[in-house]
């Protein structure tokens, strides 16, 4: 299962807000007139900005769902993935910017200095564009997230007896609550049960402060392990990987590697 526990729909919202948000930094831009375009007129600059708006996103929106995931797989930095994923997407932007000045003419393929200077230019709007979008994200009022609603109201329990983790409480009755590891995907995590999976939208480390009385550990940035779910190690070099009873592989990043060693793991 692949449904967010939040209402509607937030991949469809967030794609709704996003999309606006480019219609609007096109038609800016229109009216503007930046590189040479303002003497154009003001009907062909909406069509040719608005329509480098939406290839744009389209060009620099895959970087959270592609490129992050897989630099965190590999334990790198985050700044240092941002960086790389701007630098690679502006390539076919910046192609498909010097394409369509061609538009009515025959092609031709730039010269050093003209391709260096029309990878500059997209790159730095297109930065500027990637940290509004990631700012933007972090808003509450655009994007809101999971862990700003209202805590559920704590399960019934017989008196003395422990209540059990509050965000067993935010996962739907069908994967019930065998909780065998979370997952960072974006600003979600999915929550792996021995029913299925479930996207939450919340952040990682609100996520286990929900899961005391857990016997598990944070074994990665962006993976939580239940002690009990691990089947198998799996050791590739300095790598380690522990083999979930669902047939999952979480990684262990080297600086758990000790402590997880001292508390009996391996």
């Amino acid at each position: 299962m692949t449904r967010a526990t939040t209402s509607g729909s937030p991949l469809l919202r967030r794609l709704i807000v996003d999309l606006s948000i480019m219609l609007v930094i096109g038609v800016v831009l229109a009216l503007l007139g930046p590189f040479g375009s303002f003497n154009d007129p003001i009907e062909l600059r909406l069509v040719y900005w608005v329509g480098l708006a939406l290839a744009g996103y389209a060009c620099y929106s895959p970087i959270t769902a592609v490129v992050v995931p897989w630099g965190r797989k590999l334990d790198l930095p985050e700044w240092a993935l941002w960086v790389a994923a701007v630098l690679i997407a502006t390539v076919p932007m910046a192609l498909a910017i010097w394409s369509l000045g061609f538009i009515g003419r025959d092609f031709r393929w730039p010269r050093l200095d003209e391709a260096f200077g029309t990878y500059v230019n997209v790159l730095i709007v297109g930065a500027g564009i990637t940290v509004l979008f990631h700012l933007l994200e972090r808003s509450p009022a655009l994007h809101p997230r999971q862990d700003d609603a209202p805590d559920p109201a704590p399960a019934s329990a017989q008196p003395g007896a422990r209540p059990e983790p509050r965000f067993l409480d935010r996962l739907p009755p069908e994967i019930g609550t065998d909780l065998i590891a979370l997952e960072m995907e974006d600003h979600y995590v999915r929550a792996h049960t021995a029913l299925g999976s479930e996207l939450v939208l919340m952040r990682m480390r609100d996520a286990v402060a929900e899961l005391d009385g857990l016997d598990g550990e944070q074994v990665h940035r962006s993976w939580w392990v239940a002690r009990g779910a691990v089947a198998d190690i799996r050791r590739e070099g300095r790598n380690v990987r522990l083999v979930l009873d669902n047939g999952l592989e979480a990684p262990v990043s080297r600086a758990n590697v000790g402590p997880l060693k001292g508390k009996g793991w391996f």
